[in-house]
């Protein structure tokens, strides 16, 4: 198997790409080549880099979730950047696009909808197109393998920052994939062009590249984070923790009234899920949710990642944890009156709004969905 090279390690092939145009760079600290340079600096070296353009957590990582980065100049290399997670815009302004001809965007992506990096790429999409400008997309495998399914697709209506796009939660594309996608079916007529990996077979998981994992964003400290964070973060949109503050991100659940750990582990196991079990656990959120109170809860382990469905587990321990604590446990309410539950536009659905569900009926559901996206993203697939 040839050693994994992503699309920013290929920038020398492209250089026909950046020929007399002022060019831009979407990044995280995920963009870095094979021999751990930024693709800042391979970019400066093959191109007329003008300036530098960050999503959620900005362009060195240094934004907390959530928070608004203003205009600033990179103490690096002296560039311009500009936020793309604004406070009135997330979309590329007259401004932004006055400063560059090419576009680049080059971010490691986590395999779940939730994920703004999507929306943003979904909205570059749009803006270069209406605007002229070349898009080059460097691409990254999907860190959960590129063939697992898992979920409904998005629902008209429930498009939102954290659902841009009808796609299930788990949507095994690479970003480059996705990318030709969105400009395929919504006809936007992009100038895009995907510098694809080598080096990868779908179906190989991050711990197989020999790479090291460089955090997407906080609390995606490692690969089995960004398993777990499939089903789990569905309890952002709950009054349980779901582990921000903790030394475990989203493989740590719990709240203040959940007094019998153990029982609720128990429980959990006894459904018997592929892949995965709990042990009881008990802690103190630092920051977030429930903040410097004691929670009681579970730590989720995976024990087989290619047999585990993070999603599945996610609605199973959501079930238990709402069954039984039914006076405690409640939804958030939706950010803006008559608006939606968060966690209505994190699920791409309004079911989980219902006080009856069981995760049994809503994962046997979203089999047929599962079945028909599979179908409809072959016809994208690169690898």
């Amino acid at each position: 198997m040839p050693a994994l090279r992503c699309g920013a390690d290929r920038l020398g092939e492209y250089k026909h790409l950046f020929k007399d145009a002022r060019v831009g760079l979407v990044t995280t600290p995920t963009g870095r080549t094979s021999d751990g340079r930024s693709t800042i600096a391979a970019l400066q070296q093959a191109a007329d880099l003008r300036v530098l353009l960050g999503p959620e957590h900005g362009v060195r990582g240094d934004g907390a979730a959530g928070a608004f980065i203003p205009q600033y100049t990179d103490a690096a290399t002296g560039l311009p950047v500009f936020s793309l997670y604004g406070k009135d815009s997330k979309r590329l302004t007259p401004a932004m696009l006055e400063t560059f001809d090419v576009l680049v965007y080059d971010i490691q992506d986590v395999g779940s909808r939730y994920y703004t990096f999507l929306s943003t790429l979904a909205y570059l999409i749009e803006d270069c197109a209406g605007a002229g400008k070349r898009l080059v997309v460097l691409d990254r495998p999907d860190p959960l393998g590129g063939e697992i399914i898992e979920g409904t697709t998005l629902r008209p209506g429930m498009e939102s920052f954290v659902g841009c796009y009808p796609l299930p939660t788990r949507y095994a594309l690479t970003i480059g994939e996705f990318a030709q996608m969105v400009n395929a079916e919504q006809h936007f007529g992009c100038d895009l062009t995907v510098v694809s990996c080598t080096g990868w077979q779908r179906g190989q998981s991050a711990p197989a590249w020999g790479t090291p994992w460089i955090m997407p964003s906080p609390n995606i400290p490692n690969y089995e984070t960004a398993l777990l964070y499939v089903g789990t973060c569905l309890f952002e949109g709950t009054n349980v923790s779901e582990g921000r503050g903790t030394a475990a991100p989203f493989a740590v659940i719990g709240a203040p009234y959940i007094h019998d750990a153990e029982a609720l582990a128990a429980a959990f196991n006894a459904r018997g899920l592929p892949g995965i079990c709990a042990t009881p656990y008990y802690f103190t959120p630092t920051f977030s949710k429930h903040q410097g109170q004691l929670c009681g809860g579970v730590h989720l382990h995976v024990l087989d990642a290619d047999a585990v469905r993070p999603l599945s587990a996610g609605l199973t321990l959501l079930e238990l944890i709402r069954d039984t604590c039914p006076k405690d446990f409640a939804l958030l309410p939706p950010h803006t009156e008559g608006g939606r539950p968060f966690i209505s536009l994190l699920a791409g659905h309004r079911e989980l709004e219902r006080p009856d569900w069981t995760a049994a009926e809503l994962i046997k559901a979203q089999a047929p969905d599962e079945a028909a996206f599979a179908a409809r993203k072959a016809a994208y697939h690169l690898y």
